[in-house]
């Protein structure tokens, strides 16, 4: 299952507790195109899709559409704000020391 960095779960947090959101939002992984495995596509959601894995830790929601959900079932979703202020979400290997 696709596990989450303390950088990924603090920016889902902030995300998704702004003022003008319902309280379940989560951001939502699917697959982008042709549904290949390298190339994912995410958003803000209300609430997950039927068919959707959800994970969840440290009070932030990620949902997961099943065709991504088999490509990520090893990889960890890890989160960076660059010099300009951006955020980037980035998915790793679990366990390769840089996610």
């Amino acid at each position: 299952m696709l596990t989450l960095t303390d950088n990924a779960v603090s920016a889902i947090r902030t995300l998704t507790t702004q003022p003008d959101l319902p309280q379940d939002t989560g951001l939502r992984i699917m697959t982008q195109g042709d549904g290949g495995s390298s190339s994912f596509q995410l958003a803000l959601a209300e609430a997950p899709a039927a068919g959707d894995q959800v994970v969840e830790e440290g009070g932030a929601r990620v949902f997961v559409e099943p065709a991504a959900a088999a490509a990520l079932d090893d990889k960890s979703l890890d989160a960076q704000v660059n010099e300009q202020g951006d955020l980037a979400f980035r998915i790793a290997d679990q366990g390769d020391g840089t996610a």
